[in-house]
């Protein structure tokens, strides 16, 4: 039995991630670590902002980490303004959802206020978004579906896990955290 569909945000419910690879290449030619698309796919496509910065302080220093994040934060928001859709068929898909959902997620409550709101999405998941934010450790570690599942009622072992980035597909396997799958197949 299922208590509850834990819906990653980004590529699984809003069609994101094109241009989140788009811009996290600009903003790193820009301040001096040039990144290939495959590059940020492996690195970052998935994990939180804190583990990003992270990575971009031990690259390039602190100062750096923080004017990345803000540049990065600035170009999404305008690029997700001019182009961002939902992901093809979701709408019909939570249509049919006769299941308890919840999104979780590594990205912000204010990204996805935004692009969730964008999409029209957003008042389906109200109140029932959690976010890589508020725990300790983000993913690849289960935190975040651990967390997600405690605030809705829901045994851990009996959620369901849509996720799309491979951090979200290991911290959705790990023990005790369900079942996963992946909208790719």
């Amino acid at each position: 039995m299922i208590d509850l569909v834990l819906f990653d945000c980004d590529g699984v419910l809003v069609d994101s991630e094109r241009i989140a690879v788009r811009v996290q290449c600009e903003v790193g030619a820009e301040l001096g670590w040039p990144l290939t698309e495959a590059e940020v796919l492996d690195r970052f496509v998935g994990r939180s902002s804190a583990s990003i910065a992270e990575q971009v302080a031990e690259r390039l220093g602190r100062p750096a980490a923080e004017r990345w994040q803000a540049r990065f934060e600035e170009l999404h928001h305008a690029a997700a303004d001019r182009e961002l859709t939902a992901v093809p068929g979701i709408e019909q898909a939570l249509a049919g959802l006769t299941l308890p959902a919840c999104v979780a997620s590594s990205g912000s409550h204010r990204k996805m206020r935004h692009t969730l709101g964008l999409t029209g999405l957003y008042d389906h998941f109200a109140g029932r978004i959690f976010s890589a934010t508020e725990v300790e450790r983000g993913k690849p570690f289960p935190d975040l579906f651990l967390y997600a599942a405690e605030r809705m009622g829901a045994r851990p072992e009996r959620c369901v896990v849509v996720e799309d980035s491979k951090y979200g597909v290991r911290a959705a396997g790990r023990p005790g955290c369900g079942r996963w799958v992946s909208p790719a197949g």
